[in-house]
């Protein structure tokens, strides 16, 4: 399945009624993201599944794979894109004898040895990171601009960028050919998610041309 991560958004829907999160979705997807991940960490499986067709839904029209966060049940109930395992997660090669060769399988790496062995067991794409320090997990392990540079350069499928990033900080990303940067925050908690998303593409972009 083709896909493009330039622009990765992953969601967070804490503290938001269901119409506000999905209506920042949609706002999202009009900014111009590439690729979603919904990630739901406290719901009950039947909620998450819920949750997870409705901003299908949404997704389909914008003609945007949707990347389920670790849960592989869930996307197989909602028959979504893809799927991301973390470092802690399922196995990258139980994930992909589950879900099959059709499927999206992104993983995360912190180091190239993680990078190398995700690629040989089957993932598609990395998230690397955290860049920066973050606010959406308790625990922020920083990776290196230097390590983040080794493992674009170790394995030949896309590597993205995540961990704080915004509009205003992808400085430090030039010349590393990265695929495209993720980000949670400076979209999902944006006074204007699409505006937010735009702004932040435009500044990958802007990188990617210095590289």
């Amino acid at each position: 399945m083709e896909f493009d991560t330039k622009l990765y958004f992953i969601t967070d829907s804490t503290g938001l009624e269901r119409d506000e999160f999905l209506s920042r979705v949609r706002s999202a997807l009009e900014g111009g993201v590439t690729i979603l991940q919904l990630r739901e960490k406290n719901r009950t499986t039947r909620e998450y599944i819920d949750i997870a067709k409705a901003v299908h839904e949404i997704t389909k029209e914008f003609n945007v794979p949707l990347i389920i966060d670790d849960r592989i049940d869930v996307m197989l109930a909602t028959d979504a894109e893809g799927v991301h395992v973390g470092a802690e997660d399922m196995p990258v090669a139980t994930a992909r004898k589950l879900i099959g060769k059709d499927k999206i399988l992104g993983a995360t790496a912190k180091t190239v040895e993680a990078a190398k062995k995700a690629y040989e067991d089957g993932a598609d794409y990395l998230g690397v990171g955290a860049i920066y320090p973050t606010t959406t997990k308790v625990k922020t392990v920083l990776t290196s601009t230097e390590t983040l540079d080794a493992i674009t350069k170790a394995v030949p499928i896309p590597v993205n960028a995540i961990g704080g990033l915004n509009s205003t900080n992808l400085g430090v990303l030039t010349g590393i050919s990265i695929a495209g940067v993720c980000a949670v925050s400076a979209i999902m908690k944006a006074e204007c998610p699409k505006t937010a998303a735009e702004e932040l593409k435009k500044a990958f972009e802007e990188i990617r041309r210095h590289a």
